[in-house]
């Protein structure tokens, strides 16, 4: 399947009522996981790669190359997205490489230099046909950037998408990167505020610690795009490290990753299905 514009993919999950689930991927196992997850469930998804991820593999090629083959291969809807880029440069790169959905993450810059920042990538994405999506509230528990209870002022985020052009926003409405539980409490009322006034899509990082009801729940209220990366990455790791303790003298690591890769497969499946109640 030809690769498809997230423009068109977030305005098709708009007009269904339901949710774009977006989950990083570490290493192709990842891929191959949530592409399958995507098939059985039937509905598009978002792969994402984080700046880190990038740095864990030392360049961005190997990685983003084998991701756009993998979605104009695979059977749903899937978009390649660079995740909290920090550096313009990385910017820069994914496009050149073909990425056509980036987050320029300026959000550890004081307001106007975040502003300034993410308007000048902004137009230079658009120019190539690039969908952007940036942040403005703080969202918890990332390097000791964004303070837990941090909340996003609609009037200011209303301002900084009229003065940057970005296509989506994320937004903090009280989940928090890098949960180990699934029990953070969204503000439903401030997502419905923050939906009625925004005119583009808002994004939910920090998704991993949102129970289901919650993620359902926020869909309903106005967001659209789902970041989830720690959960699926806690339902990989447990199951290799119960593969591993069921036979200790297991080497082979496709035997390990086999029941890893279904895991994340199955739960991403599922996930997808929680956050498209009205498909």
């Amino acid at each position: 399947m030809p690769l498809v514009p997230m423009r068109a993919v977030a305005a098709a999950a708009r007009r269904a009522g339901r949710g774009l689930g977006a989950f990083n991927v570490v290493q192709l196992e990842h891929a191959e996981a949530i592409t399958e997850g995507a098939r059985r469930a039937g509905l598009p998804v978002v792969l994402q790669v984080s700046e880190n991820t990038v740095d864990y593999h030392g360049s961005p090629g190997p990685l983003l190359l084998a991701l756009l083959r993998l979605a104009e291969e695979m059977e749903a809807e899937a978009v390649v997205h660079l995740d909290h880029a920090t550096r313009p440069a990385l910017v820069r790169q994914a496009v050149e490489l073909g990425v056509r959905s980036v987050m320029v993450d300026a959000s550890a810059l004081p307001y106007r230099e975040n502003t300034g920042r993410t308007a000048e990538l902004a137009a230079w994405c658009h120019e190539q046909g690039v969908w952007v999506e940036a942040e403005l509230g703080e969202i918890g528990g990332k390097d000791g950037v964004h303070a837990p209870g941090v909340r996003t002022d609609p009037g200011e985020a209303a301002d900084f998408v009229r003065a940057t052009g970005v296509d989506a926003l994320a937004v903090a409405v009280g989940s928090s990167h890098a949960m180990a539980t699934r029990d953070a409490v969204l503000d439903d009322r401030l997502i419905a505020e923050l939906a009625a006034r925004l005119p583009v899509p808002l994004v939910l990082h920090g998704s991993s610690g949102v129970p289901d009801a919650g993620l359902a729940s926020a869909v309903r209220h106005g967001m659209l795009k789902i970041n989830i990366a720690t959960h699926l990455n806690r339902v990989l790791t447990g199951t290799v490290r119960s593969a591993l303790a069921a036979d200790p003298a297991l080497m082979d690591p496709r035997r390990w990753f086999a029941p890893a890769r279904e895991a994340v497969a199955a739960e991403v499946a599922r996930l997808l299905t929680v956050l498209a109640p009205a498909s």
